[in-house]
């Protein structure tokens, strides 16, 4: 399928599962627009010559109207369409793809954007027995990543320059984050093979990564943390090469809510197109 089979399909999906159900008057048009650009931008290639779509989406609203498309009807059917989308056109997904909603207050409710990332299923062997009170493991392989960073809430830009960072309330953590919803010691980041792992240290409210809750994972950048509410954005400048990455920009998250995220259970019918 190309561009134009794109487009015309997700509007035909679009308009049969999710007619009156999206918020604005030119919802539907901008959903097939931004979902579009970001399959074609955001396909990645294997050496073995897969063609991969992104599996990982964060659509962006204004505050007023986050709630609406928190509604898991409507969450499910997205998932389901892009799934759907992505196979028609001979793509495959890493793992089942994953919807998560946010919100950036310079947005009107006429708005929305889209990010879009292709998470790979990384193997996390090397990582499941590093534990948080050892230096052993750190010490094999903490090669930085290169450039990263992290965006607080969307107004301020923490650069990570330390093979372990450890974040939470109390004042001797690398980062402090001065909001009762964040346990004294939260969670910690460790540069893992040219990447950072995040670790939830037991924390009360928990550590969620793109609405899941997670007690570790490898971080990519457009990632959204979330620390008992209060959001993360990880970046990177220049990344290792992944062309799905290149819109990672800062958004604004005013609500405190964190994203919710929802996994298909049930697929929509499926059409064969005739290419």
């Amino acid at each position: 399928m190309n561009l134009e089979e794109i487009e015309a399909r997700l509007q035909a999906l679009i308009e049969v599962h999710l007619t009156g159900a999206l918020v604005g008057r030119n919802a539907e048009n901008l959903i097939v627009q931004k979902l579009t650009a970001a399959i074609k931008e955001n396909t990645t290639t294997k050496p073995d010559g897969v063609r991969l779509a992104p599996n990982v989406y964060t659509l962006v609203v204004a505050p007023a109207t986050v709630k609406h498309w928190q509604e898991p009807h409507l969450l499910q059917a997205l998932v389901d369409i892009i799934e759907v989308i992505g196979k028609d056109a001979g793509l495959k997904f890493e793992s089942l793809p994953v919807v998560t909603i946010t919100a950036d207050a310079s947005l009107s409710s006429e708005q929305l954007n889209l990010l879009a990332s292709n998470q790979a299923k990384d193997n996390m062997e090397d990582t499941q027995n590093t534990t948080t009170d050892s230096d052993e493991n750190i010490a094999e392989d903490n090669t930085m990543p290169e450039n990263a960073f992290l965006i607080i809430e969307g107004v301020k830009v923490f650069p990570l320059r330390t093979p372990v960072v450890n974040i939470g309330r109390r004042l001797d953590n690398t980062l402090v984050i001065d909001d009762p919803r964040v346990s004294r010691n939260h969670a910690q980041l460790r540069a893992i093979k040219g990447r950072y792992v995040i670790f939830d240290l037991n924390s009360t409210g928990g550590t969620f990564i793109n609405g899941q809750r997670a007690s570790q994972s490898v971080l990519y950048p457009g990632d959204v943390v979330s620390l008992a509410g209060v959001a993360l954005i990880f970046g990177q400048d220049n990344p290792p090469p992944r062309p799905d990455l290149a819109t990672t920009s800062p958004f604004e998250s005013p609500s405190g809510e964190r994203p919710t995220a929802v996994i298909r259970t049930a697929p929509i019918e499926k059409k064969k197109n005739k290419e």
